[in-house]
């Protein structure tokens, strides 16, 4: 979370960005909820692998989305099979109800189905240039943390603490309070009945082409680039249930 962005606004809403039902339905432009009629299918993302460069550098782009991401959604499928009861269930609602998965593959969909949800978001709150932290998200994040300062603080510090592979999250809980939180591999707030709002990759596969082992470095760059647009919009859905 950039100190900067958080601190200013006044930059003009993204133009011709759309309304999702959901906030992890942000391609909602290319098919439902990023998932194929048959299964669920990589969603397809809105700038090119080297529109977030010098920040996020393409190759990393390439690797990250066209790999990782294809190969968690392509062993969610697997997982999955012919269980047409999951299968025709979004990714959010089959991670918020991960109780009721069969024991047999419900680690599978912990593992692939969070990666899949993780990285669906991720990708939608990142954008060329950055975008300036306003509206709602940003009263409530005043409100809750006490401070802009101390929620930027929390945020940065969670990212650059977190032992081994994980991610870092903004997320609307239970009570409707925002909450910053790390999780460990691809586990997802959604288990938790947290909807998440940002959430930073801080598994090294996410910089280590450009950054190696300076994730505090990537972590910084990262703040470059974060769609705040997109994340009031994730806010404002969550809030409105």
């Amino acid at each position: 979370m950039n100190r900067r962005k958080f601190l200013t606004s006044g930059s003009t809403l993204l133009a011709g960005i759309f309304v999702a039902k959901n906030p992890l339905n942000v391609f909602a432009d290319h098919h439902e909820s990023g998932d194929h009629p048959h299964g669920h299918e990589l969603p397809k993302l809105r700038y090119d692998y080297d529109a977030l460069e010098p920040h996020i550098d393409k190759r990393t782009m390439e690797i990250h989305h066209g790999k990782h991401h294809q190969g968690y959604v392509n062993k969610l499928n697997a997982a999955i099979g012919d269980d047409h009861r999951l299968a025709d269930q979004s990714i959010e609602d089959l991670l918020q109800g991960i109780d009721k998965v069969p024991m047999k593959i419900r680690q599978a969909v912990i593992n692939s189905g969070g990666g899949h949800a993780n990285h669906t978001l991720f990708w939608s709150t990142m954008i060329p240039g950055g975008r300036e932290l306003k509206g709602k998200v940003a009263e409530a994040l005043q409100a809750d943390f006490g401070s802009i300062n101390a929620a930027y603080e929390k945020f940065n510090n969670t990212a650059k603490t977190h032992f081994g592979s994980g991610w870092a999250w903004l997320v609307v809980d239970d009570k409707k309070k925002l909450q910053i939180y790390s999780t460990k591999n691809q586990d997802s707030p959604l288990m938790k009945g947290h909807t998440p709002i940002l959430g930073l990759d801080v598994w090294e596969h996410a910089y280590y082409l450009k950054y190696q082992n300076r994730r505090t470095d990537y972590i910084s760059a990262w703040d470059n680039v974060v769609n705040w647009t997109q994340v009031n919009l994730n806010y404002t859905t969550a809030m409105k249930g």
